[in-house]
């Protein structure tokens, strides 16, 4: 039976759960929308069924900005008690798990598990180092400070930073002067330390450890005090839906980018070949779910716009075969684009597309755009070589001819002609072109 207590009163009430139990569920990889919706869901699913405990078994190197604050907030707000259990040995809750670690009711972590390293990722280019600013004196204290506008910015993000993992702290009694160096010096801790330095709640070998330890914990939710009675609880482990493993699954970078790519070459081949179908719904299908993937990252639009304009120069290119100019500045445009295709700053992690993938789209893009398009259109302009297309600028001989009009051989046949002008047997003649079965002929 879990315990509630009235915040307003000093006695403490029992009241007995419709289910004596715990859920437990996992969150491992990069934070993101998935993982929001993950959460989300479990929490509601928890308050439907009256669970007493909600469990998340954590793993993570960090993740999307906004997806870690809508599980903050989803974790402030429930009703339900949440631990956060950093495991299994080996795991870790760095950048944005610390903030998930510190927001929780109880945090434990397992042995040989860390924490910390909290500090926003720079503003730059993913994989390019930052250019150091000369160092300036703070106005306030004197001390030197990095320089520049760009670390005026770098400056308000980890001060907002600070204040976020502090509050937290400062919500659930954990050390808030730790979570500080966490964001401003990375700091990270071990199971160990972060016992020590009462910044978690527990370390705990596994779950029923963890359950044994926290029994009896008073614990503060959003609708009052708690006293956990953990005592014989059940266990019950829940995965995520399709949807939230779809939604994490879009929402990766390298997935949206490839998605986009698939719906611009299917759109793209439906225009060349109209009536296969087949090429446009695939596009577009694709263009529609890379969208939506789009939507939930941090996307840059000056990388978007370069990547358009990269497909927009190389098709040129295959219309208007040149030197290679612009085919050239389309593959550059292309490749910067997709390197500065989502913003950094959104994310406390490194959230951009890997090379080997975006130098397989240009290969590939440049391949299709000025070799295919280009071949294409050069077969166009051919001349033809079969039907009566071929007859036209071919050249044959006068077998009669009487006024204007006469009969003339040409590829080893009799055709009935016509000319502006008298001809001489025998006398070479070019056909200028065909009427039903007469052709108009000049002297070659």
């Amino acid at each position: 039976m879990f315990v509630w207590a009235s915040s307003s009163q000093f006695t403490q009430v029992a009241v007995a759960a419709k289910d004596k139990q715990a859920i437990v569920t996992n969150i491992t990889g990069a934070i993101g929308v998935g993982t929001a919706h993950h959460v989300s869901a479990v929490i509601s699913d928890a308050q439907k069924k009256n669970v007493g405990l909600i469990i998340f078994r954590l793993d993570t190197p960090g993740g999307l900005v906004a997806a870690t604050r809508e599980i903050i907030k989803d974790m402030l707000a429930s009703p339900i008690p949440i631990a956060v259990y950093v495991a299994p040995g080996g795991a870790r809750a760095a950048s944005a798990g610390t903030y998930i670690a510190y927001a929780a009711h109880v945090s434990a972590m397992a042995p040989g598990t860390h924490m910390g390293a909290a500090t926003p990722i720079p503003i730059g280019a993913p994989g390019l180092p930052t250019t150091p600013q000369p160092k300036q004196p703070d106005p306030a204290t004197g001390t030197p400070r990095d320089g520049g506008p760009d670390a005026a910015g770098r400056r308000k993000i980890v001060n907002d930073a600070v204040a976020y993992l502090k509050s937290l702290a400062q919500l659930r009694g954990r050390n808030a002067d730790w979570a500080e160096k966490a964001v401003r010096d990375a700091a990270t801790l071990t199971a160990t330390e972060a016992l020590d330095l009462k910044v978690i709640d527990a370390v705990a070998t596994n779950l029923s450890d963890l359950l044994r330890q926290i029994h009896g914990r008073s614990i503060r939710t959003a609708q009052g005090d708690i006293i956990l009675n953990t005592d014989g609880v059940t266990i019950a482990t829940i995965k995520s839906s399709w949807k939230s493993e779809f939604l994490s699954a879009i929402a990766d970078p390298n997935v949206a980018f490839i998605l986009l790519m698939i719906g611009i070459y299917g759109i793209i081949f439906e225009f060349w070949s109209p009536g296969l179908t087949g090429p446009g719904i695939v596009g577009g299908v694709s263009l529609l779910v890379a969208f939506a993937g789009l939507a939930m990252l941090p996307l840059s639009y000056a990388g978007l716009a370069l990547l358009l304009l990269g497909i927009g120069l190389m098709v040129s290119e295959g219309f208007v075969p040149g030197f290679g100019i612009l085919g050239l500045g389309g593959l550059v445009a292309f490749s910067l684009g997709a390197i500065f295709l989502f913003d950094p700053s959104g994310s406390d992690i490194n959230l951009s597309v890997s090379w080997p993938i975006v130098l397989s789209a240009a290969g590939t893009s440049a391949l299709i755009f000025i070799g295919v398009l280009g071949w294409i259109m050069r077969i166009r302009h051919r001349p033809a070589v079969t039907g009566s297309e071929q007859l036209i600028g071919s050249a044959g001989h006068v077998v009669e001819w009487a006024g204007r009009k006469g009969r003339i051989r040409i590829h080893g046949e009799i055709w009935s002609a016509t000319s502006a002008s008298g001809l001489a047997k025998d006398s070479v003649v070019r056909v200028v072109s065909r009427q039903g079965l007469t052709l108009q002929v000049e002297p070659a």
